[in-house]
């Protein structure tokens, strides 16, 4: 019975350590770039689109989900 539970976690173990080679292999894989670079370009992206930024621009009225409800009087 010991020997089967040492083979289970070394199966375990095993696959665990496949997953983490996997893992890492994946990531040595991915193409990287300077961060002065990354910075760059997202500061070109931004400046690109800021006009369409709702935060930068607001929201029109007629667009806003949120409006607080206009009040309705019955007379």
């Amino acid at each position: 019975m010991n020997e089967m539970s040492n083979n289970s976690a070394s199966s375990s173990n095993l696959l665990l350590a496949q997953k983490a080679v996997k893992q890492l292999r994946l990531e040595a894989s991915v193409r990287r770039i300077k961060v002065s670079q990354a910075a760059a370009d997202l500061k070109t992206f931004c400046l690109q689109n800021a006009h369409k930024d709702p935060l930068l621009v607001g929201v029109p009225s007629s667009d806003n989900p949120f409006r607080p409800p206009k009040s309705c009087a019955l007379f």
